[in-house]
């Protein structure tokens, strides 16, 4: 199905997102419409969540000057094989 990007990571790891996956983000949260803000959020990330057991790292950058009060770009990632796939992406209110 192919990728429409394809970035290396804070922690070094190629992450991908599919045509699929940005299909669904674009359907279901159209607010996220842009993917250098989803490649600067890999990149370099205002903060980090992990989730070991499921093996999901969840990548959150601060927009300062984005409307409304859902400020924080969150993407969810999820790695198998040493390399990261997006599952979603969504802006949220808080790092959470």
């Amino acid at each position: 199905m192919g990728n429409v990007l394809e970035v290396i990571g804070r922690q070094g790891k190629r992450v991908y997102l599919s045509k699929g996956r940005w299909k669904h983000i674009s359907k279901h949260h159209p607010n996220v419409n842009n993917l250098h803000d989803i490649e600067e959020t890999i990149k370099t990330p205002t903060n980090t969540t992990y989730d070991e057991e499921e093996n999901i790292v969840a990548y959150f950058r601060h927009f300062k000057l984005r409307e409304g009060p859902a400020k924080y770009l969150k993407i969810v990632v999820k790695y198998l094989n040493g390399e990261g796939y997006i599952i979603t992406s969504y802006y949220v209110k808080s790092l959470t």
